[in-house]
């Protein structure tokens, strides 16, 4: 699998796939549109799959520097002309708040567009056509993510979806929304018959998906995630969010922390996973159509933020004291979580395209 990082700066996004010297890409496009990254997948003529990722963030740069944009260029910093304002597109407007000490802006909270920032929808288009550039015919399949239902805040599915399906749909593309953690059913669990448990842990929220022979029995999502435990870290430790998301996104291991700062990670990733569990738990007992499952089935977690060490051990650890009353042949994290969802909405396009 190719993984390659976004960087050519222009607001248009970089056909790079379409080159002459590139082999022929296969119809079909998977993309993970998370509140963290926004990850996309293709695979080539080769039986390749070519994944991209940006990081779902913005930062607006301060007026002296509207005319540092050949700098930028030359740096191979992503910018945007918008409003007459100047703004730093994916990882590199991470890197520049950081060293700014300032807080990135953020298309998307909680799993959602985000209902307090004016400039989400035209960012988040900008990121979008960066990602996926042009489609390879005139209505290219794109199958994208979608958050299940929260079982504890209020929020707007419809219009969410609604909004990206608009955005994917004016770069040339045929929008199909499906459940986040219903994809990683697709990515994961082949060998299993597509049967088993998943868990997106994403920036904004977590999502669940109870799955038998690819049926998705169960799905949900808690408001919680990896900006859950940036926010909280952030507050008890008195540094940005930034600051916090670099301490969590760097050397720690769950099982060994090294500092009153890893130290509080720890205790608000395993506040979490208890959580998520006590749900799980909750929705197995209120819920009576989950399969009854003969057979012990896996349970798999996918997602940025689980991508800490220790994620896997101390997910099992705390699964242990939650009786499911399900057997469980075990938890393990997916082959690549970072771009499980992307791939698992690509092999649901191509499944798609095949009926």
């Amino acid at each position: 699998m190719t993984n390659e990082m976004l960087s050519n700066p222009s607001a248009s996004a970089t056909n790079a796939q379409n080159a002459a010297d590139q082999p022929a890409l296969a119809l079909g496009r998977g993309l993970d549109v998370g509140t963290a990254n926004l990850v996309s997948s293709v695979q080539n003529a080769h039986g390749e799959i070519v994944v991209k990722s940006e990081r779902n963030a913005f930062l607006e740069l301060p007026s002296e520097f509207t005319v540092n944009k050949a700098m930028l260029t030359k740096l191979s910093v992503p910018y945007v002309n918008w409003e007459n304002r100047l703004y730093v597109l994916g990882d590199s407007s991470f890197e520049l708040a950081n060293l700014f000490s300032k807080d990135v802006r953020r298309p998307m909270c909680d799993g959602f567009l985000s209902p307090h920032e004016k400039d989400a929808i035209p960012m988040l288009r900008f990121m979008l056509e960066r990602l996926l550039g042009k489609p390879s015919q005139p209505g290219e399949p794109v199958h994208f993510c979608v958050p299940a239902p929260s079982i504890d805040q209020e929020n707007d599915t419809i219009y969410h979806e609604g909004i990206v399906s608009g955005l994917v749909q004016k770069l040339g593309f045929t929008p199909h929304a499906m459940n986040e953690a219903h994809a990683v059913v697709f990515s994961e669990l082949e060998e299993q018959d597509f049967t088993g448990i998943t868990v997106s842990c994403g920036g904004g929220m977590f999502n669940v998906c109870v799955a038998y022979k690819s049926i998705p029995a169960l799905t949900f999502s808690v408001g919680r995630g990896g900006d859950w435990i940036d926010e909280h870290v952030a507050k008890v430790m008195g540094v940005t969010t930034a600051r916090a998301t670099a301490i969590k996104e760097g050397d720690v291991d769950l099982r060994h922390p090294k500092s009153r700062e890893e130290e509080a990670v720890v205790l608000y990733y395993r506040s979490l996973i208890e959580y998520v569990l006590a749900n799980l738990k909750q929705r197995f007992e209120v819920t009576h159509d989950v399969p009854q499952f003969t057979q012990p089935v896996d349970v798999v977690v996918a997602g940025g933020t689980s991508l800490v060490g220790g994620f896997t051990e101390v997910f099992a650890e705390e699964l242990r004291k939650v009786d499911l009353s399900i057997p469980i042949n075990g938890v393990r994290r997916a082959e690549d979580a970072f771009t499980s969802v992307a791939r698992g909405c690509l092999i649901n396009a191509q499944f798609s395209s095949e009926g």
